[in-house]
């Protein structure tokens, strides 16, 4: 087992380029996905800070429109396809039937087994902080072995336990591609779960450990563009960690009011970007800043649909005065990084005449 002690993201993606920058710590695999370079041992990566949550190592480029409000999405306990499409189109190739997710994580805790897993496991803490027993599952023995599915589970259970007053979480996954799962959406997604089980059981977060039975990466232009980056293991711990680059940073809790929180997430999802377009316009996003129980909503979530509904317009102007609405530094950082490129991009194209907007 190889073990990846990072603070945060931006350690841990470092950290495994520097993996996979060795011939001797990999093999090359195929798969049904394409080639990659596979780790020969299963890679446990352990957050000291999962709060610190957002990649902000611009070579990477990720989208974190998407990642955070699709972690909304897996809290609302959904599988339907819609309110992620809007973000990334292809998602749709995931999908068995063009409308669903069969795997979808928030849709197997929450209801998928005909039970709330959440809400079962944050009673149980609750009653005996002690409990051992805590294992969210994913994984369906009965119809995910051997199916001929597009999208099966790849993460498979979580284990949740309170130790020193705080909620540590150990997340196991069968098959996990380090750019675009591990350090990518999982990071995300998992760590916005942990956050959310934490205050709603009233403890502190704790350690966040991601355990790939089979970490890989894919051989494609995401890997060239990172693979670049120097690291010296023996000076690494020295480097500058982008979150120590955030003057003034500060954590913002996500959830105060986590017994109304699917009252804001419904709320939320009925307000998809393209419906407000048609009703209301998409120039009156002050409107949905009011009347939120939980932070996560007024702070980033509504400015951030918002700013990213102004720049599928290609209105990038008022796409980053939405962003500078996002309180969240992390996020926001993130968030003009992305647009600023595709900016960029966009008059590059227009000066060439390659574009038609």
């Amino acid at each position: 087992m190889k073990v990846l002690k990072a603070r945060n993201v931006n350690d841990a993606l470092l950290l495994g380029i520097d993996l996979f920058s060795s011939s001797v710590n990999f093999r090359v695999q195929e798969s049904r996905n394409g080639t990659t370079y596979e780790a020969l041992e299963p890679v446990t990566t352990v957050y000291s800070k999962p709060c610190e949550r957002v990649c902000l190592i611009k070579e990477r480029d990720a989208n974190p429109f998407f990642h955070f409000i699709e972690s909304l999405w897996m809290l609302a306990g959904r599988k339907n396809l819609k309110p992620l499409t809007y973000f990334v189109k292809s998602m749709v190739d995931f999908s068995d039937d063009g409308e669903s997710l069969w795997g979808a994580y928030g849709w197997r805790w929450r209801s998928y087994f005909l039970k709330d897993q959440l809400t079962i496991i944050v009673n149980m803490l609750k009653e005996n902080p002690e409990d051992r027993r805590a294992v969210l599952q994913m994984w369906d023995a009965n119809k995910d072995l051997n199916k001929n599915g597009k999208d099966i589970p790849c993460n498979t259970n979580i284990y949740f336990k309170i130790r020193d007053n705080s909620l540590n979480m150990t997340v196991c996954n069968r098959s996990n591609d380090m750019l675009w799962g591990a350090y990518g959406a999982n990071v995300v997604h998992m760590s916005i779960l942990q956050e959310y089980m934490a205050a709603a059981i009233g403890v502190k977060v704790g350690v966040y450990r991601q355990v790939s039975d089979s970490f890989h990466i894919y051989l494609n232009p995401v890997w060239d563009k990172v693979k670049h980056i120097e690291i010296n293991p023996y000076t690494y711990r020295d480097m500058v960690n982008p979150y120590d680059t955030l003057e003034n940073y500060k954590h913002i809790p996500l959830f105060t009011d986590t017994d109304n929180l699917n009252v804001d997430l419904d709320r939320f999802f009925q307000i998809a970007p393209d419906e407000i377009r048609k009703d209301e316009g998409a120039h009156d996003w002050q409107w949905h800043m009011h009347d939120w129980k939980n932070p996560v909503f007024p702070d980033i979530a509504v400015p951030m649909l918002g700013a990213y509904s102004y720049y599928k317009e290609k209105d990038f102007r008022s796409s980053f005065e939405m962003i500078y609405s996002i309180k969240a530094l992390d996020w926001r950082t993130a968030c003009l990084d992305w647009v600023r490129k595709r900016e960029e991009s966009f008059i590059n194209k227009t000066k060439k005449g390659e574009t038609h907007e």
